[in-house]
């Protein structure tokens, strides 16, 4: 039996009509709709491509979105003075570093980061923000796995007392999905490149999430019958193709659930983009709130 297919353009149009009738409820108290600020520095393709799909992202809902281009030969001190600069600006909501960063500024990408104000920090890569997830407090979330998450929730598919196997430990995907789950109630086992019997392990999934970045590298051997399957890789491998992290077709005949690629998990990433920025407007507001008392 072949696999339910979780199409991303599904979810991602229910993320963002969930995100814009939140902004329109949040106007009359905010006095305008959410801002997002995109910081790129440089001319990497792949980033100019992504920054692109959060503007029209934004316009598409009535979000006020600022683009900031700087030169590939900016330095620490001008981006983090123009990261102060939007700290400060009311009328941004959420402000996003677009990574990666050229060369003689990706040492200094975590104090970059860390500049960002917790509060509008929709990227949820602040160490503030990476903490309260931990915790188990109120956050801005990693849109990847919070898109995730987001899919399961809306498709239906239950999570809590599910055995979970993330492959892959990075900070942007494997980690955060895994506390995630967790607050859900799910039992989590992450994998990485030194599990031993990993296919075994994998097996044991009920829901298994792929993010270890090797094209086609969850083979139908590694997925328990019925099992969901959340590719969140995406590897080129030809000028014109991409494939996840899991052997799609094969995998689809053994799963229960699956997310294609592309076409899947990356346009919950923009989505979600969208409902952070609400949320990050939210915390703006009631920061403000704090401060009059």
């Amino acid at each position: 039996m072949t696999a339910r297919l979780l199409e991303g353009k599904l979810f991602a149009r229910m993320i963002k009509d969930e995100a814009k009738q939140a902004a329109e409820a949040l106007k009359p108290s905010l006095g305008r709709m959410p801002g997002l600020a995109v910081v790129i520095v440089g001319e990497d393709p792949a980033s100019q491509v992504y920054v692109r799909n959060k503007e029209r992202a934004c316009e598409e809902l009535g979000f006020f979105s600022a683009l900031i281009a700087l030169p590939k030969e900016t330095c620490k001190e001008e981006l983090l003075a123009e990261i102060d600069r939007l700290n400060a600006n009311r009328r941004i909501d959420g402000i996003l570093v677009q990574l990666p960063l050229p060369r003689h500024l990706a040492e200094a990408e975590a104090e970059i980061i860390e500049r960002i104000d917790p509060r509008k920090d929709v990227d949820g890569f602040h160490p503030v923000n990476i903490g309260r997830l931990v915790a188990g407090e109120r956050s801005l979330v990693p849109c990847t796995p919070a898109g995730c998450m987001k899919m399961l929730a809306l498709a239906g598919i239950p999570v809590e007392g599910k055995r979970a196997v993330i492959i892959g430990r990075s900070n942007i995907v494997g980690k955060p999905i895994s506390h995630l789950l967790l607050a859900e109630n799910a039992t989590v086992t992450i994998c990485h490149s030194r599990t031993e019997n990993l296919p075994a392990i994998a097996r044991e999934a009920d829901i298994l999430v792929a993010a270890v970045g090797r094209p086609n590298f969850v083979t139908a051997d590694m997925v328990k019958p019925g099992a969901t399957v959340i590719d969140v890789g995406i590897n080129r491998i030809a000028p014109k193709k991409l494939v996840g992290d899991v052997d799609f077709e094969a995998v689809r005949e053994i799963a229960g659930a699956i997310t294609p690629v592309p076409g899947g998990v990356g346009l919950l990433t923009i989505a979600t983009l969208m409902a952070n920025t609400v949320e990050a407007a939210r915390l703006q507001m009631e920061g403000k709130r704090e401060r009059t008392k």
